[in-house]
Formats: C-alpha cells, sequence, structure tokens
C-alpha cells in the first residue's frame, strides 16, 4: 500500500502536500489495534479499489518519532492513526470508526 514519499514528513509543508494529494492519507503503525480497526473502516468505504495512503511511522526509525511531533503542532494530536481525508484531518481510530458507525465516513472519503 505504501508509496513513494518525495518529501521529508518532519517538515510540516510536507505533510500538507502528501495529505492533499491523496483522498485518505492514515499516519499508522502496524502493531496498533486502533490503527488496524481504522484502515479496516476505511478500506470498507473507499471505491474504485482505492485504499488509504498509509505512512508506517515505525519504517522511520526516530524520524518516525519526529513526524509525530510535528503531527501533533499540526492536528493538536501526536498518537496514532492519525487520518486525513481530503486534506482534512479527522481524528484518530475512535473518531474514524465513530463517522463509519454514523454513517458519514463514506461520503467524507467520496466528497460530498
Amino acid at each position: 500500500e505504501q508509496t513513494y514519499i518525495d518529501c521529508d514528513l518532519t517538515n510540516a509543508d510536507c505533510i500538507t502536500t502528501l495529505v492533499s494529494k491523496h483522498t485518505v492519507v492514515v499516519f499508522s503503525k502496524p502493531y496498533c489495534p486502533y490503527c488496524r480497526r481504522a484502515l479496516e473502516v476505511l478500506r470498507s468505504v473507499m471505491q474504485n479499489g482505492e485504499s488509504p495512503f498509509v505512512v508506517d511511522l515505525t519504517e522511520m526509525g526516530e524520524s518516525g518519532l519526529k513526524v509525530q511531533q510535528r503531527l501533533g503542532e499540526i492536528t493538536g494530536r501526536r498518537t496514532v492513526p492519525n487520518v486525513f481525508i481530503r486534506g482534512d484531518n479527522i481524528g484518530g481510530g475512535d473518531e474514524t470508526v465513530a463517522l463509519y458507525q454514523a454513517g458519514k465516513l463514506s461520503r467524507l472519503v467520496a466528497g460530498e
């Protein structure tokens, strides 16, 4: 699922550019149960074979921590998952699942 990131994610402009390029971006860690749950519901509502763009912070070593700090500055949350839909931060795992359960997640992803 991961594709190429051509900028330094410890830089806020890079994060802004990345989340504007993809319908759904999830900053995640593979062992995180909240991340897995958020990705599960996001995959279930995405259309046309699209899938979330996943940034695995564990693959970045020390930089991953810096990216989390930068996300904290931008979004007010350092925790994962940190979910962006159409460039907007919607929160983390609980918020993503709540939007799904309320029937709103698919409309957000579709841009409605």
